[in-house]
């Protein structure tokens, strides 16, 4: 099944990536078993240390399942194998400024997504972000959920564009909302309510199939937004006066 990688640096990334080619182009498919650690060790002319740290890599990946007492097999793959990386990434390399870098990002992206959404959403979409929208209105309890509920309603527009690609770039993002959130929605009194009137004003454009007035919309939200991310992080004790 597989080539020798030879003896040389790096050998458990050779091996993994080797696997990871057989896995992502289908050559192996879903819940097929993969020869033993023995045997790959044999196939491709390595160390067992190397072939059990390059199937620690692909298991961080979700691209295989180690099922002990049963064998090693290949996963199914999903939006998590594009998304948990990056958030991982996001979260222990950006540090506390990544706070308003997330609000930046959003206001690059989103009202591009919310014109588009305006355009190309069908009615299971609309249906959607109303549920979404009703939960946001009439939750009241754990902010972590109110946030929840709050970044299901942009990720759902994100759908609504009809591209498949578009959600997964949000999802990394929406990842390290929830504390973000939490703090704002407890230091900022009327967070709660001015994303509910937003909410609001952004699902009316999009059902009106007005892409001007959706991308405007969500461009406000996202002002105000940050404007009460910055507010946090100063009652936080996390950003001066001077500061962006």
């Amino acid at each position: 099944m597989f080539k020798s990688v030879g003896n040389r640096e790096l050998l458990s990334k050779k091996v993994a990536t080797e696997i990871e080619k057989t896995i992502i182009t289908k050559k192996l498919e879903v819940g097929f078993k993969l020869p033993s650690e023995l045997e790959l060790c044999k196939q491709f002319g390595v160390s067992r240390t190397a072939v059990r740290e390059a199937l620690s890599m692909l298991n961080a990946m979700g691209l295989i399942s180690i099922e002990k007492g049963r064998g090693i097999f290949v996963a199914q793959i999903s939006s998590k194998n594009v998304t948990g990386p990056m958030h991982s990434y996001l979260f222990n390399r950006v540090g506390v400024p990544y706070v308003l870098d997330v609000i930046d990002a959003r206001l690059i992206i989103e009202p591009e997504f919310a014109r588009i959404a305006a355009i190309n959403h069908n009615d299971e979409d609309i249906k959607l972000l109303e549920e979404d929208l009703k939960k946001l209105i009439s939750y009241e309890g754990d902010p972590k959920i109110i946030a929840g509920y709050d970044m299901n309603f942009h990720i759902d527009i994100a759908k609504a564009t009809r591209n498949n690609l578009l959600p997964l770039v949000l999802k990394p993002i929406f990842k390290l909302m929830p504390d973000i959130k939490e703090k704002i929605l407890s230091d900022i009194p009327n967070a709660i309510e001015s994303a509910i009137v937003w909410h609001r004003k952004i699902l009316d454009a999009i059902i009106a199939k007005d892409p001007h007035r959706a991308y405007e919309e969500m461009k406000h939200h996202l002002v105000i937004a940050h404007e009460h991310a910055k507010e946090m992080l100063r009652i936080e004790g996390m950003l001066k006066g001077g500061e962006k």
